[in-house]
């Protein structure tokens, strides 16, 4: 029997909790032979090591973290609950996978229905990490944005790295920007996502779930994982 088991933060937000729920089911409807299971690392119950308890019975177990990007929560929350059971392994996170791009430029699109304007700025968003290697993840996508979007775009944080968003909001307005757009880089309503809409942009967009290419990227995730090496 295979198990895969969803990580995702927790949060107290209803709908946040409902978001990843969608994403979840999305993910049993692409896999209808696998068993996929939900858990969290912080606020809601069962947590990551109460789930692996749980469920290591089975022959084959993939943690894959419904996270954007690498940082304390894969590499110790996570990591330490999977390096307690050798029939567990854990995938990378889904943040830097083109299909996230794909799902960010769209809620940006969402956010300026009547286009990209002079004078425009994108702020991307994401909740931040002490981890440095987190900030690559998010430098990547920052990269890939610029790539595809007509204006300028930088980083901020909500949380633990700097600039903070505000910051960055400020930084761009005082560069000469008319309009600036902060891309939220956050997975569900929550926390973060209140931070991140509360930091000054003048058109926040909407957080990235549900949405159905979410889970092909657990999906692919997941089959990467159990591919021969």
């Amino acid at each position: 029997m295979t198990t895969l088991i969803a990580c995702s933060h927790g949060t107290a937000d209803a709908s946040g909790q409902e978001a990843i729920r969608a994403v979840i089911d999305d993910v049993r409807s692409l896999l209808p032979g696998i068993r996929v299971v939900g858990t969290v690392v912080d606020v809601e119950e069962p947590q990551i090591p109460e789930v692996l308890q749980r469920e290591i019975i089975a022959d084959d177990v993939v943690v894959v973290p419904l996270l954007l990007s690498v940082g304390y929560h894969t590499g110790v929350d996570i990591a330490q609950a999977v390096q307690a059971h050798p029939g567990a392994r854990q995938t990378l996170p889904l943040g830097t996978h083109p299909l996230i791009v794909d799902v960010l430029l769209d809620r940006l699109h969402s956010a300026v229905p009547g286009g990209w304007l002079e004078g425009d700025h994108v702020v991307l968003a994401a909740a931040g990490s002490t981890d440095p290697a987190a900030e690559a993840d998010v430098a990547q996508v920052a990269a890939a944005l610029r790539h595809r979007l007509p204006v300028p775009v930088s980083i901020g944080y909500a949380s633990a790295s700097t600039p903070r968003v505000r910051e960055a909001v400020a930084a761009a307005r005082g560069a000469g920007a008319r309009r600036v757009v902060v891309a939220s880089h956050v997975l569900a309503p929550g926390f973060f996502a209140r931070l991140v809409a509360g930091a000054g942009g003048d058109v926040v967009s909407a957080p990235l779930a549900p949405d159905a290419r979410i889970a092909a990227v657990v999906v692919e995730r997941f089959r990467d994982a159990r591919a021969p090496r």
